[in-house]
């Protein structure tokens, strides 16, 4: 998972406490007898506690990824739940900490040398760098917030896609079940308390990623808010094809002309490859409608094996197209 890398990112009070008590033990044990070793001790502290602090700060950076590398799933993602331009402006202010700490030990170093009395320049540099910290400290809860965020975001792997879309009880979670050959994993999905469920299947060594999503693509677009909106169609920007499963049989609950509306939606709002299929064929209440592409039956098996070998033609078309629009792209942008 892209974001498990990213540790717990203390505060400002935790790292200033960690980096005094390390220069305390600095220069502790030594024999001060003189100016010499006095200088010496306190510039030994000085350096020390802002080591840790530009250690610290360099390594909080480090493990947040670069944005500009990140998959555009996960891209939208962050950006709806934590705002990327304001993690990349806090972790920018905190390398202009780490810089600023490195750049004050230095010139109190300096000062020490030429001081008859180390310690009320040693303080004064502490006070400096403390001051650094703490300017930092709201930058560091929101980057902590921001980690413990990304960190429940589902591992959806860069691979071929079949994501599952409908109505609830028309067949869904049945169809990952019967193409996956397993219970699907179930793994957090922002603005969702049911989360995604993920199963896989491999064909002629190519895996591909079957994706149910409860909660969020089985009800009309028009009941949800704008930032559920964003984490739904962050979805199109992997290499997918949509199944939408109809319930010709109306036996969900959901009338025929509802479903086929929020099929439109979904058309309108993913720009991605549609295969509709009505499930339930086996049941007597099931009708042959105009706009369905396929018929199946998850409970019998019927049909089902049918829909997945055109789905994964589908996808395979879909990346080859997406493959070849890059390539032209790239072309142009040789060509200026």
């Amino acid at each position: 998972m892209i974001f498990e890398k990213i540790n717990t990112v203390p505060t400002s009070e935790e790292l200033l406490n960690k980096s005094f008590r390390r220069a305390t033990r600095a220069m502790s044990g030594k024999n001060i007898t003189g100016r010499r070793t006095a200088l010496e001790a306190n510039e030994s502290m000085m350096l020390t506690a802002a080591n840790i602090l530009t250690d610290n700060l360099k390594n909080i950076v480090r493990r947040f990824p670069t944005f500009e590398n990140l998959p555009p799933f996960y891209y939208e993602l962050a950006d709806v739940i934590v705002g990327v331009d304001d993690m990349r402006k806090s972790l920018s202010r905190l390398d202009w900490a780490s810089v600023k700490i490195h750049e004050i030990a230095r010139e109190y170093v300096g000062r020490v040398r030429k001081s008859n009395d180390p310690l009320p320049v040693r303080k004064q540099c502490f006070g400096r760098i403390s001051s650094i910290i703490y300017s930092i400290d709201k930058d560091l809860l929101f980057l902590n917030q921001a980690r413990n965020k990304l960190r429940k975001l589902p591992t959806v792997s860069d691979e071929p896609t079949i994501v599952v879309a409908g109505y609830p009880n028309i067949g869904k979670s049945s169809f990952v079940t019967k193409v996956t050959g397993a219970t699907p994993e179930i793994a957090p999905y922002p603005f969702t308390t049911k989360g995604v469920s993920i199963g896989h299947f491999f064909v002629e060594n190519e895996r591909y990623q079957v994706m149910d999503t409860p909660g969020l693509l089985d009800r009309p677009m028009s009941e949800r808010n704008e930032i559920e909106l964003q984490a739904i169609t962050a979805l199109k920007n992997l290499d997918a094809v949509v199944l939408f499963i109809i319930d010709a049989s109306e036996t969900c609950g959901y009338e025929i002309e509802d479903q086929k509306r929020m099929l439109e939606e979904v058309r309108r709002e993913f720009k991605l490859p549609v295969l509709v299929v009505g499930n339930k064929a086996d049941l007597p209440e099931f009708k042959d409608l105009d706009f369905v592409d396929m018929k199946m039956s998850t409970a019998t098996n019927e049909g089902v094996s049918e829909v997945t070998s055109i789905l994964i033609e589908m996808v395979k078309k879909a990346i080859q197209e997406k493959e070849l629009i890059k390539e032209k792209e790239e072309m142009e942008t040789d060509d200026l």
